[in-house]
């Protein structure tokens, strides 16, 4: 099902011809949606920077993402073990946003967390009241829903184009558009 009212939980797919270099091809998982905004994480761009390069302590590789271009200087996480991490709160079926951060650092330090079970971010994507509303009218976003393991199993780099084959229909045509047509 695609272009669904937007809610907390969903992806928002960024059109092939965006035209926001921040959004080029994104997949941004909405943690929150309501009359006041949206903020979530986009999904498939990562940073040359591991967690250990941005956290005193951490002993684990664990990849960075882009979340967004707000607040670049946060860092935020989502993940699939609520039974592993404190005061985590479910947006999406079976994904959880944040958590008692110190059992995040003890589980990957003593090897109890995997790296295909948490996603860290750095900054979010946030839109104001009735921004994301405005911006679906344009067709700038299609609207899916989503399962945690899609997200944590989906390597990043294929979750754009695997989101729209799985759609299918005319999303997997759109999944195969190139990103400079005049390349062609």
């Amino acid at each position: 099902m695609a272009n669904l009212t937007l809610k907390k939980g969903n992806l928002l797919i960024a059109e092939p011809f965006i035209g926001d270099p921040n959004f080029e091809r994104s997949v941004v998982f909405l943690c929150e949606h309501n009359d006041e905004g949206s903020f979530g994480f986009v999904l498939n761009q990562t940073l040359d920077l591991k967690l250990e390069d941005v956290i005193d302590g951490i002993y684990g590789s664990f990849p960075l993402f882009v979340g967004g271009p707000v607040e670049k200087d946060s860092l935020h996480f989502i993940h699939r073990i609520p039974n592993k991490i404190a005061g985590s709160v479910e947006v999406g079926d079976g994904i959880f946003f944040s958590g008692n951060f110190e059992e995040v650092k003890k589980g990957i330090n003593f090897g109890l967390i995997d790296a295909n079970d948490l996603r860290f971010f750095v900054g979010y994507s946030g839109w104001g009241a009735g921004q994301l509303e405005a911006e679906m009218k344009q067709n700038t976003w299609i609207s899916t829903k989503i399962t945690g393991d899609t997200i944590f199993d989906t390597p990043a780099k294929d979750l754009w184009r695997g989101v729209l084959k799985q759609m299918g229909g005319d999303y997997k045509i759109l999944a195969n558009y190139p990103v400079d047509p005049r390349l062609n």
